[in-house]
């Protein structure tokens, strides 16, 4: 039931947010992972937003078509093709994160800082027992 209730929460957390700057959640995520990881090969972006390669390539040259990411060839091995934001990305995704920033805010209106913190302290140790077992 823990573990229901928490990933469908992060799902709708995603979706809503998604709404509320009226993206999706694909689009949302990509831009952010540009912005706070730069540069970034569609393999690597693939991977850490767990979509197809093609869903990428898509993505990332709608992006390119409205100006936001740049790509070229990665130079040591030209099977890769990296993206990265531009100057208008740049700022876009800024402007998307300090949405986020005020939306959490508002999504946590009349919750403690205690209540916040036992939250936190519970999934910290749900990661270190992920650890724990994944280890020799």
């Amino acid at each position: 039931m823990f573990f229901r209730e928490l990933a469908g929460t992060c799902a709708e957390l995603r979706q809503a947010f998604a709404r509320h700057v009226g993206m999706s959640p694909h689009r949302v995520r990509l831009l952010i992972r540009l912005w706070r990881d730069g540069e970034t090969s569609h393999s690597d972006l693939r991977h850490v937003l767990a979509i197809d390669g093609a869903s990428v390539t898509r993505l990332v040259k709608e992006f390119e078509t409205e100006g936001l990411v740049s790509r070229r060839l990665a130079p040591e091995d030209n099977r890769y093709t990296l993206a990265a934001l531009t100057a208008a990305g740049e700022r876009v995704a800024a402007d998307l994160e300090r949405s986020h920033q005020v939306y959490q805010e508002r999504l946590l209106d009349g919750i403690t800082a205690e209540q916040r913190e036992n939250v936190l302290d519970v999934l910290r140790h749900v990661r270190t027992n992920i650890l724990e077992q994944e280890s020799p």
